[in-house]
């Protein structure tokens, strides 16, 4: 079989061409099919149609590398993001209000001091942490949380300096706030993602309440949307929206729901967004400047008492359709790409954690297409955000009490 594909596809090419398709190319070619059956075997919540071949239920693969999983640190108190420091350790946010550092052994830190207040109820917290790309001359940190203000909570991002013996945050200060605020506990996002010029990527929530919830298509309103911000807060010049006197200088892509995934491709540099659908419509999505993502006008998900969302469509002309969708929903969180060459066939996977679905998400994604899914760690716990090590490892954390954190590696 092999032979012959090997055979048709030299005949239709130039010599030049047949040169470089070697047999060793057609074979890898093979082995990249996938036709294990899809790893979600549950009924969908809907009978919607899917608007493309491949946007949910991709084929199932299995990881051929015998990787290790093991309990890399444990004690953390409601983990949600983690970032590597530059010398090898993971600083790693706690709902709570705290950060701890974990080091290369794998020991969690006392609590680190000088934080802003967070407001904690429900949904909120203390949620992501991000180090800055010059954090070896600056030492500045960022962080997203939930915040107090008169009339409700809001998202906000945060940054201060940490101190060199890692045991305090100094000059902690508020520079963006997600306006406007809502009396609620649910929905601020959030992620903060480094493009290449050291700004900000950061994806807000919409809110949940249905009385608040279309703010996600409202230009002048930063719910449901991921922003493009300045190390001081600020819109970074030339956004997709700069030119228009009624929208948010800062608005890069809107109509959004709960988006708390959000990484970088570590090829292409595209920027990917995940984010929690209400009972099904949970969404993978490639994030283009400018673009409409649809919510709460188009969703594959419905409401969570089973009524339609809106109007119960999941197409419309200038809304995005998401690269790919989970029905039933798995409550996917943390996001990452895996850059690494240590287990070679996951170089390039996204990896998408999952709390209802206690299990962690990996994607090969083809021509920005998810064309197969596996689920590793399944059943284990809930998990909050995944990182890729300076090691080369992932390293996973629990959400809840007394967590731990997983690596897989070699």
């Amino acid at each position: 079989m092999i032979i012959s594909l090997f055979i048709s596809v030299m005949a239709c090419k130039t010599d030049d061409e047949a040169e470089m398709q070697t047999v060793e190319q057609v074979v890898e070619q093979e082995q990249e099919t996938y036709d294990l059956p899809p790893v979600e075997t549950r009924e969908p919540n809907t009978t919607y149609t899917p608007a493309f071949a491949g946007q949910t239920r991709a084929p199932g693969v299995e990881t051929q590398t015998q990787f290790t999983t093991t309990t890399f640190a444990s004690g953390l108190n409601s983990p949600w993001g983690m970032a590597n420091l530059p010398n090898g350790k993971i600083i790693v946010s706690e709902k709570g209000g705290t950060l701890r550092i974990v080091d290369q052994s794998g020991t969690v830190g006392n609590a680190i001091g000088g934080l802003l207040a967070v407001n904690t109820f429900g949904q909120g917290g203390l949620l992501d942490i991000a180090v800055d790309p010059n954090f070896s001359t600056n030492r500045m940190l960022y962080w997203t949380f939930a915040r107090n203000y008169q009339s409700g909570t809001a998202t906000a991002v945060g940054k201060g300096r940490l101190s060199e013996d890692e045991s305090q945050v100094t000059n902690a200060q508020v520079i963006y706030t997600a306006l406007p605020e809502f009396n609620g506990t649910a929905h601020y996002g959030s992620r903060i993602v480094w493009d290449n010029n050291a700004n900000m990527f950061v994806s807000t929530g919409e809110r949940s309440s249905a009385s608040i919830r279309g703010e996600s298509q409202e230009l002048d309103a930063a719910l449901g949307k991921i922003l493009h911000l300045t190390k001081n807060g600020q819109a970074v010049s030339g956004g997709p929206f700069s030119n228009n006197a009624n929208a948010l200088d800062e608005i890069y892509s809107y109509g959004h729901r709960n988006p708390q995934g959000l990484c970088k491709h570590p090829q292409t540099g595209d920027l990917w967004a995940i984010e929690h659908g209400p009972r099904g419509g949970d969404e993978v999505n490639l994030i283009i400047p400018g673009k409409n993502y649809g919510w709460p006008i188009i969703s594959y998900g419905i409401e969570y008492n089973g009524q339609p969302i809106g109007a119960g469509i999941t197409q419309q002309s200038g809304m995005e359709q998401p690269v790919y969708y989970w029905d039933p929903s798995i409550a996917p969180c943390g996001a990452s790409f895996y850059s690494g060459s240590l287990i070679s066939e996951w170089t390039n996977n996204l990896f998408v954690t999952t709390l209802a679905g206690q299990h962690l998400v990996r994607l090969i994604v083809k021509d920005n297409k998810v064309v197969a899914e596996e689920r590793l760690l399944e059943g284990v716990s809930r998990f909050r955000d995944v990182l890729e090590g300076q090691d080369g490892a992932l390293y996973v954390i629990e959400d809840g009490a007394n967590a731990k954190m997983y690596r897989l590696g070699l």
